[in-house]
């Protein structure tokens, strides 16, 4: 018994479409593209198929749903002491993650308060400047028409 009797016979459409899927959402966009450049009306009626046939959504999300449900451990082993194991890690490195947010955010409060007390030093420097410019001026002698 060949490969070939066990696979159903596909029609040209079938294979093409089958060669597509495997090559990925590129494939698809690019022979959507190059209908539109041959004859608007084929890369219209791949790009409803895309759509409607749900081939621009499907394999991704789907693939990369399952696969990251699979690294993730959200699988069941059905081994319990395993699972026992997996719980703690995962409730261990939950509160690494907790005490390392809050680390960041002390780390953001710093540079924000250095940052605010940069700009109020820098705003009180200019304060003073300016006090001493207006008390270095030359005061205009009365009767002098300045004003």
């Amino acid at each position: 018994m060949t490969f070939t009797d066990i696979t159903p016979q596909r029609s040209w459409f079938g294979r093409a479409e089958a060669w597509l899927d495997d090559r990925g959402k590129g494939a698809w966009i690019a022979v959507m593209v190059l209908g539109f450049i041959l004859f608007w009306p084929v890369g219209l009626a791949i790009l409803f198929y895309m759509i409607w046939g749900k081939k621009m959504f499907r394999k991704s999300a789907c693939h990369r749903g399952a696969w990251r449900m699979h690294r993730s451990g959200l699988t069941p082993t059905g081994n319990s002491a395993f699972e026992a194991y997996k719980a703690d890690t995962l409730r261990r490195l939950e509160d690494e993650q907790q005490a390392f947010e809050t680390f960041l955010q002390r780390l953001r409060d710093a540079k924000d308060k250095q940052e605010f007390d940069a700009f109020m030093e820098d705003r009180a420097r200019a304060a003073r400047e300016e006090t001493t410019r207006r008390d270095d001026a030359p005061v205009a002698p009365e009767g002098s028409g300045a004003y």
